[in-house]
């Protein structure tokens, strides 16, 4: 499923409608904030799979 252009334009314009103008730039920095956030937290995992991998083989044999 791809979301295209036109898609992207819609839900825009319907978050313009349901938060306004003036609260569109809280929702933006709130939602770059998470990213950051899930960004770091993805890397943090990469890298304690790489020092430790031991644990991570463990962890898949119990799944």
């Amino acid at each position: 499923m791809n979301i295209g252009l036109p898609e992207i334009i819609v839900i825009l314009v319907i978050v313009m409608l349901l938060f306004g103008p003036s609260q569109l730039p809280k929702l933006a920095r709130g939602l770059g904030e998470a990213m950051k956030e899930f960004r770091k937290a993805s890397s943090e995992m990469e890298r304690g799979a790489e020092e430790n991998p031991e644990n991570t083989e463990k962890s898949e044999d119990k799944a």
